[in-house]
């Protein structure tokens, strides 16, 4: 009888081989895998170090306004949250706006690469407060003269952020990282013109902009007392002379004043709703070093030097535009007065715990100077003949004329304003020529100027 082959040997030897397989087709998975976490690791790498330097820090010594480390805006690739972070970032943070005097403050300076925050940031560092920065850098007027600003706040040790205020984020984080017992808000979209241009921007930053700062300051803890940069422009049409805060500001006459007046009215609002202690400054026609180059005390200068012709405005009744010229100097003396005796804010969580501080002052010089003796004295100090071209004001929102009621300002913090055009304009054109690298046949001016 015959015997079935024996296959035992053989079904070992293919249990075997199969199982040899199975071990190969999982160590080449395992293999596969970990090459394509090291290919996928490596490409984030890429990615990271391609938008670093695409992105790069903003504190190098020839920049202006932001930090050691850049804090991206929402329209950047990265958000604020992924990009400003780390702890070198929030101990820079916390550095820059830990007060050096005892009871000091610790103050958010919105718009801190700006002419106004430039100046405020370094009085308020250099008395002893705690200062933080915050500016996004657009590109309204030249970005390098901010970015010299920048460099020069650096130098004093003040950091500051790139950023946005519309970035909720962004405004979150800080709030977190720093108690602030104050913010001088003084981010905006200036300019009376340009709101013909760009209303949008107008929109998004004086007023969006400044609805997201109070809502992160209401839900702050602690909330901190807020002192923010209104106009003068909120006047519009008003005729009545001096402009008191008593008087009526509904009759805008540019979008830009629009803005500001809604400004106010938002301001009253988060007041009454959630104890934001909150007041608003009406600058009249700020000037001086480190000024804005859209500014006619400004651009003036500029083209007198260059032999080009100026466009001087009077009114359709052939009478003189006047400007109630304010320097710097004075305008710093009010903010820091305002931020002194601004009350604490009485809410908490977002709640209104009792009635809080809302207050509204011009800070102004009192004195208002024709366009046409502005030119006059710049003719002075530049010894050069300007050509002037009279032409009637267009209609592009422009007011014929300002002029401050500053009694209400003195009245509470001892606002008075020192400084006359001739002396700030002396001081303005010493810089103007030192910046620029100018040397003009200016008489006495680099020997006069203190």
């Amino acid at each position: 009888m015959a015997f079935p082959p024996d296959t035992s040997k053989s079904t070992k030897l293919e249990r075997y081989n199969t199982y040899i397989r199975k071990v190969n087709t999982t160590k080449v998975i395992a293999a596969s895998s970990k090459l394509l976490f090291r290919l996928t690791l490596l490409f984030a790498l890429i990615l990271i170090f391609f938008f670093t330097f695409h992105y790069p820090p903003t504190t190098t010594t020839s920049t202006t306004t932001t930090s050691n480390h850049r804090v991206l805006t929402s329209s950047n690739f990265f958000s604020s949250a992924f990009y400003g972070s780390g702890p070198s970032w929030e101990k820079e943070v916390r550095r820059s706006s830990t007060p050096r005097r005892p009871n000091g403050f610790s103050v958010l300076v919105t718009g801190a690469g700006g002419f106004v925050g430039t100046h405020c940031s370094l009085a308020l560092k250099k008395r002893g407060d705690g200062v933080l920065g915050l500016d996004n850098f657009n590109s309204y007027y030249d970005p390098s003269l901010k970015r010299a600003r920048q460099n020069m706040l650096k130098q004093h040790e003040i950091f500051v952020v790139e950023g946005d205020i519309n970035d909720s984020e962004l405004l979150i984080k800080l709030f977190d990282i720093v108690p602030f017992s104050h913010v001088l808000h003084l981010a905006a979209q200036a300019g009376v013109r340009y709101a013909m241009q760009n209303p949008q921007s107008y929109i998004s930053s004086n007023i969006a902009g400044f609805v997201n700062l109070l809502e992160t300051a209401k839900k702050a803890d602690p909330q901190p007392s807020i002192v923010w940069a209104s106009s003068s422009s909120v006047y519009g049409l008003n005729t009545d002379n001096p402009f008191s805060e008593s008087d009526r500001t509904d009759k805008p006459a540019s979008l830009y004043a629009a803005t500001k007046k809604a400004g106010e009215e938002i301001a009253h609002t988060y007041n009454h709703i959630y104890g934001l202690s909150i007041t608003g400054l009406r600058f009249f026609t700020v000037y001086g070093p480190w000024g804005r180059p859209d500014m006619a005390y400004f651009f003036f200068t500029k083209d007198i030097l260059q032999g080009k012709t100026i466009n001087v405005y009077q009114t359709h009744d052939e009478k003189e535009v006047a400007r109630d010229f304010t320097y710097i100097d004075d305008i710093v003396k009010g903010c820091l007065g305002a931020l002194d005796t601004a009350e604490k804010s009485t809410g908490k969580g977002g709640r209104k715990r009792g009635p809080a501080q809302l207050r509204v002052y011009n800070l102004g010089n009192t004195s208002p100077v024709s366009v046409g003796k502005l030119v006059s004295i710049l003719e002075g100090l530049l010894n050069v003949k300007a050509k002037k071209h009279v032409i009637k004001m267009p209609r592009n929102g422009d007011v014929p004329f300002t002029h401050a009621n500053v009694s209400l300002a003195y009245k509470d913090f001892g606002y008075k304003p020192t400084t006359d055009l001739s002396t700030g304009l002396r001081k303005f054109v010493k810089w103007y020529v030192s910046y620029y690298g100018i040397t003009p046949k200016v008489k006495k001016v680099l020997t006069d100027a203190n």
